[in-house]
């Protein structure tokens, strides 16, 4: 059995080994018949082998999460553009200097979501201190986008006490890497946003949502609707920076136009500090 196994690993090792060859010497794959199957790129991207794709996607990251015992985590959504508050700092001071305008403007803004940023970094760090040193059954994990601004804090808070921390990011035509406060071993990367979405809401036992764009209003409302339908068990939702979310989501329309429920609307809450956002997590939980 163990030559068995040997032979085995040899011809896959073998098989990859021929792939990287090829991309060392910059030599373009062809579609090679004889090429086996599960090392043949051009068959494995094909759209016939979508669903492959998608099995691959839903296992990698589920398999390395549980052998690396990360069963319960605290999901954070929020803008990829909200900047450390130490960059956005900068970026007003240069901006002073230059006499623009239009830069002092941006800067401004930028100083003022920057606050975002320091308060999901707050809040990385309380649920990785609460985290620290519980039994792994009992601990809690922060699982971000992966991306910079608010996932990146969030990220970050979590990091600077020693508690890993989990990325699941997203190929863009704008390429966007990990942030570096991802533990690299639980940094994720997907091609389907559906994959990435699932697995957002496989292990999480809260979701908070701060202030963002279109992604982070997809991610919010795949939740909301989860939760809504049953189709997910109920978590404590919260959206964090009611100024921001009730100038941008006017919800008593819905109720006004009979689209959704009143109660529907305790599916989630506002919140406006890091520390009240986690007490609502304890208090959901008991813990």
């Amino acid at each position: 059995m163990d030559q068995t196994q040997d032979l085995s690993g040899s011809r896959l090792a073998d098989a990859w080994a021929e792939l990287q060859s090829h991309a060392d010497k910059g030599n373009p794959l062809e579609a090679d018949a004889y090429r086996l199957a599960f090392a043949d790129p051009e068959f494995l991207l094909r759209r016939e082998t979508r669903g492959i794709r998608f099995q691959l996607e839903m296992l990698k990251p589920d398999m390395e999460q549980l052998a690396q015992g990360i069963e319960n985590t605290i999901v954070v959504f929020g803008s990829a553009r909200f900047p450390a508050p130490e960059q956005a700092e900068q970026a007003l001071k240069l901006a002073r200097e230059s006499g623009d305008t239009q830069a002092l403007t941006l800067a401004e803004r930028q100083v003022r979501n920057a606050v975002y940023y320091e308060q999901a970094r707050l809040f990385g760090r309380m649920v990785a201190t609460h985290s620290k040193h519980r039994p792994p059954a009992e601990q809690l994990f922060i699982c971000t986008g992966g991306g910079p601004g608010i996932m990146e804090a969030a990220n970050r808070g979590a990091h600077e006490m020693g508690v890993p921390t989990v990325g699941l990011n997203i190929a863009l035509p704008h390429e966007q890497s990990s942030n570096p406060y991802v533990t690299p071993s639980l940094s994720f990367k997907f091609h389907y946003f559906a994959l990435r979405k699932m697995h957002f809401m496989m292990r999480a036992k809260a979701l908070v949502a701060f202030p963002g764009g279109f992604g982070t209003l997809d991610e919010l409302f795949e939740v909301i609707t989860l939760v809504q339908t049953r189709k997910a068990k109920p978590v404590p939702i919260i959206l964090f920076g009611s100024d921001y979310w009730k100038r941008l989501l006017n919800f008593d329309v819905l109720i006004e136009e009979g689209a959704i429920s009143p109660e529907d609307l305790k599916l989630f809450e506002y919140v406006d500090d890091p520390q009240v956002a986690w007490d609502a997590i304890k208090t959901f939980y008991q813990l």
